[in-house]
């Protein structure tokens, strides 16, 4: 028996392939450099899909939702990379609130970084301290926050990317 009736993985539906490209394009507006080195700039969007959600480096993202209100931005997407290091599977890490992604003690100072990435369209090297669905906890280091833009150019969401982190 095959698995095809189950459809394709989150990270591949219509929906997720439209966020990868969205993604890859506003990290390239931000930084002038691409996300994924190496990608085919008329990659498809399922093959960028598959490939962002492969990559080594961790890659979240979530909704436009005030960071400063309550419950505050939703997790809209997390790469292979971001699941394994929070040891939470698609279903439990899209669509909870971003700021469980840190303990208690690191809210605030995570809140100013996004307000600040925001104001500044995106930020270089920021660092902090997560807790993953265990409750092990983590340093991130050289994080880079940039804010993603819809079809109309409009701000909807905020997305980071790191490849350092460490157990504490």
């Amino acid at each position: 028996m095959t698995a095809d009736w189950l459809g394709p993985p989150p990270w591949l539906s219509p929906e997720a392939q439209a966020l990868a490209g969205q993604l890859l394009s506003s990290h390239q507006r931000s930084f002038a450099t691409p996300l994924l080195a190496g990608l085919a700039a008329d990659a498809s969007p399922r093959l960028i899909a598959q490939e962002l959600f492969a990559a080594e480096v961790v890659v979240l993202a979530h909704d436009g939702a005030d960071p400063s209100s309550e419950p505050g931005p939703r997790l809209i997407y997390a790469n292979r990379a971001a699941l394994r290091l929070w040891r939470r599977p698609w279903g439990e890490m899209v669509g909870m609130p971003s700021r469980l992604t840190a303990e208690p003690a690191e809210r605030a100072s995570r809140r100013q970084a996004l307000l600040a990435a925001q104001a500044q369209e995106c930020l270089r090297g920021y660092r902090g301290i997560r807790i993953d669905s265990t409750g092990r906890r983590f340093a991130i280091e050289g994080a880079c926050l940039w804010s993603l833009r819809d079809g109309t150019d409009r701000p909807c969401g905020q997305a980071a990317r790191f490849n350092r982190w460490w157990l504490l």
